[in-house]
C-alpha cells in the first residue's frame, strides 16, 4: 500500500510517512537464507544441509502469501496493537461501578471495559474518568464524590495487583508495560471539586495527572461548551490560576468540554501544551460546541498538545448529533405536557419509547478514521489521539468499536487507509505520553533549585 504523506494544511507539525507495505521481521526471517551446521540435517552427512529448510521456509511464505489480504491485515493490525502503547485518555469506569457496583476485574455482562476486554484489545493505559456530575452544585459533595472515587479506583488495584497497577508519571509507564497489568492513570473531569489550591495539591498528591476544567455547567474556573450561562467569558480568574498551577505542580490541562472562548485563555495562560482528551472535529457537527473548531486544533497543535478523538457516535456525525437534539426537545415536550420532571424513572422510560420509535444513527468505525484523518492533515500527525469515552457515553459507540477489546479493529482501520505503523503508534499513545513528558519538563524547571 502506498504510505500516507503528511501535507499539513497551516504549516502546523506533521511529519512524512516513510514505510508502506508489509515489513514484518517475520517475513524477513522466512526468505532470508537458513543454513544448518555440519551433520545437522537429516542423514547427517557432513555436508553444510540447507535445501530442505529452504523447502520448509519457501513453503510457509507460499502459505503467508495465499492467505487473502485481509486475513493478513487483521494480522498485522493485532500485532501492532499488542505491540504499541495504547493511551486511552479517557474512560468512566470509576462513576460506572459508583452507580452500579461491578467487578472489573472478570468478564463483565455490560459496559465498554473489563480485564479480559482490556487485555484482548492490547491496551496498556487508561486514564480513570475521577468525574463529578455538574448537578453537585456544593463544592464539598463534588470533593467528596472525587476522593471516593479515587478510592475505587484504588480499591479495584488494591482487590487486583496482578491485573492492575496505577501509575502516575511517564516513567512508570515505560517501567510497568509490557506486563500482564492494564496501567490505571487518574484524570478529574470536572474542576469543581477543586476550591482552592489547596485542593488542587491534594488531588495532585492522590495521583490525579489531569483536569478538565468544567463539565456540563460553567463553574467557579471555567465557562462550559454545554452552558448558555457564561459568567466567566472564557476563564475565570481562578481558573487562570489554576492552570498556572498546574503547570508548576505537572498536571496536563484538558480543555475538552469548555466554551471556544475559555479554550483560547487556557492556550494564552498555559506554558505547557494542553490536550482535549475526549473531543473530535467539529467540522463534522456544524455548531456542536463541545466539539473543537478547526482553529482551535490548530492553536492546540501550534502549542505542541493532542486533540484525542471521542468515540461517542454524536460527536462522530452530524445525523447522531440531530438525534438528541430531536430527543431532548421531545423529551422538554413531554415534560411540559405532562408536568413531569426531565430526570428520573419516568423520564427514562419516556426515553426508551422514544428510542424504539426512533432508532439510534449509530457511527461507523468509518467516522472514527474521518475524524482522525482530519485533525492529522489539519494539525500534523503529532497532534492526534484516543480518548474514547468508554463508559461514559452509553448505547452510543460506533459499529465495529463498542468496547475496549476493539482497539484493534481501530489499528486495522488505520493501516488501511495509509497510516504507517510509526504513525499508528503516535496515534496510539506515542503523541500523549510526547505531551505527558513536555509538562513534567515544565513543572522540573518551575521548582526551585536546593
Amino acid at each position: 500500500m502506498t504510505p500516507r504523506r503528511w501535507e499539513p494544511l497551516n504549516g502546523f507539525g506533521g511529519s512524512r510517512a516513510t514505510d508502506g507495505a508489509f515489513s514484518e521481521p517475520a517475513r524477513e526471517c522466512l526468505i532470508r537464507r537458513s543454513r544448518v551446521p555440519t551433520g545437522a540435517g537429516p542423514g547427517g552427512s557432513g555436508k553444510v544441509r540447507d535445501g530442505w529448510v529452504q523447502t520448509i521456509l519457501w513453503t510457509a511464505l507460499a502459505m503467508l502469501a495465499s492467505l487473502p489480504a485481509a486475513a493478513q491485515a487483521d494480522s498485522r493490525a493485532h500485532r501492532l496493537a499488542r505491540e504499541a502503547l495504547i493511551v486511552d485518555t479517557h474512560i468512566d469506569v470509576p462513576y460506572r461501578i459508583h452507580e452500579a457496583w461491578v467487578d472489573v476485574t472478570v468478564a463483565t455482562p455490560g459496559g465498554d471495559f473489563d480485564y479480559p476486554r482490556a487485555r484482548s484489545g492490547g491496551l496498556d493505559v487508561a486514564f480513570m474518568s475521577i468525574y463529578t456530575p455538574a448537578e453537585l452544585a456544593a463544592p464539598a459533595e463534588n470533593r467528596q464524590l472525587a476522593h471516593e472515587l479515587i478510592d475505587s479506583v484504588e480499591a479495584l488495584v488494591g482487590r487486583a495487583p496482578d491485573r492492575f497497577a496505577i501509575v502516575t508519571s511517564p516513567d512508570q509507564v515505560e517501567r510497568l508495560r509490557g506486563g500482564e497489568r492494564i496501567l490505571l492513570a487518574l484524570g478529574m473531569e470536572n474542576g469543581s471539586p477543586i476550591v482552592e489550591l489547596d485542593d488542587l495539591h491534594a488531588f495532585h498528591a492522590r495521583g490525579v495527572r489531569y483536569v478538565t476544567l468544567a463539565h456540563g455547567r460553567s463553574n467557579a474556573l471555567s465557562d462550559s461548551s454545554y452552558d448558555k450561562q457564561r459568567p466567566w467569558d472564557g476563564l475565570s480568574p481562578f481558573g487562570m490560576e489554576v492552570v498556572t498551577r498546574m503547570n508548576r505542580l505537572g498536571m496536563m490541562v484538558d480543555v475538552s468540554h469548555l466554551s471556544d472562548a475559555a479554550v483560547t485563555d487556557v492556550l494564552e495562560a498555559s506554558r505547557a501544551p494542553v490536550i482535549a482528551t475526549h473531543s473530535s472535529a467539529r467540522r463534522f457537527t456544524p455548531g456542536f460546541e463541545r466539539n473543537l473548531s478547526d482553529e482551535l486544533i490548530g492553536a492546540i497543535a501550534r502549542g505542541g498538545g493532542v486533540v484525542h478523538i471521542n468515540f461517542g457516535s454524536s460527536f462522530l456525525t452530524a445525523k447522531a448529533n440531530a438525534w438528541y437534539r430531536g430527543r431532548d426537545a421531545a423529551r422538554e415536550a413531554w415534560s411540559k405536557r405532562t408536568g413531569k420532571p426531565t430526570q428520573g424513572p419516568d423520564a427514562d422510560a419516556f426515553t426508551e419509547r422514544y428510542r424504539e420509535q426512533h432508532p439510534f444513527p449509530y457511527a461507523e468505525l468509518s467516522h472514527v478514521l474521518d475524524h482522525i484523518d482530519h485533525v492529522a492533515e489539519l494539525a500534523g500527525i503529532d497532534h492526534v489521539g484516543i480518548g474514547s469515552d468508554f463508559d461514559g457515553v452509553g448505547d452510543s459507540l460506533p459499529t465495529g468499536l463498542k468496547s475496549v477489546a476493539d482497539y484493534p479493529a481501530l489499528v486495522a482501520g488505520l493501516l488501511e487507509r495509509g497510516y504507517s505503523e510509526q504513525d499508528v503508534r503516535k496515534i496510539l499513545g506515542g503523541n500523549l505520553m510526547r505531551v505527558w513528558r513536555a509538562v513534567d519538563k515544565v513543572a522540573a524547571a518551575a521548582r526551585p533549585e536546593t
